[in-house]
């Protein structure tokens, strides 16, 4: 099942068949991220990702920033923290959006829908904060039953290499992204000098 539209009373209604777990994980629960957070969090990335995510063209647009507010979450199973998402302001050739990544699970966690989980808390909360697009780089067969697809970003780039087959974005207002073209730019709010981007 995709969803064909996507305010927030859409994603709310297709939540428990979209992103269900694919098994029971009564356990695991999603949450906002803590600053205490911080250590493991980047522990589970750098294991999930590999030593190279910091090179990626999308932390072009994260480095140095706060994420969006409300809108970085982690899965906790027993105090461990098993899986993250975060959400960031750009601007998207003169349109208002979101950045989403890195999306990150446990391997020990993996084929149990987790990160169907975190995705769908994620874009829920942004569709109900009133956002009107997320962007993307990932993998498209994955990403489409969220919604994704290359149409809406085909008038934009990004600071860096990408295939830009995986440069995909989610309209939760149809045509949020329409005559959207140019350099995607990093919005959100600077961190404070010496404080790692919380």
């Amino acid at each position: 099942m995709t969803l064909t539209t996507f305010d927030a009373k859409s994603f709310e209604a297709a939540r428990p068949l979209l992103f269900a777990p694919a098994f029971s994980t009564p356990a695991t629960a999603i949450r906002d991220e803590r600053a205490r957070d911080f250590a493991a969090r980047e522990k589970l990335l750098d294991e999930a990702c590999g030593p190279n995510r910091r090179r990626k063209t999308s932390e072009r647009l994260r480095e140095g920033r706060i994420c969006a507010r409300g809108l970085s979450l982690i899965a906790s199973n027993d105090g461990e923290i098993v899986g993250t998402v975060r959400l960031w302001h750009v601007d998207a050739g003169g349109v208002a959006a979101l950045l989403l990544g890195p999306l990150a699970v446990a391997e020990s966690e993996r084929g149990v829908g987790l990160g169907a989980r975190l995705m769908g808390e994620a874009l829920f909360r942004a569709a109900s904060l009133g956002h009107k697009a997320v962007l993307l780089v990932g993998d498209a067969p994955y990403y489409a039953r969220f919604g994704f697809s290359r149409a809406p970003t085909r008038g934009l780039a990004l600071p860096g290499p990408v295939d830009v087959e995986r440069f995909l974005a989610l309209e939760f207002e149809p045509g949020a992204l329409d005559g959207a073209k140019g350099m995607v730019v990093a919005t959100g709010e600077v961190a404070a000098a010496g404080l790692k981007a919380a």
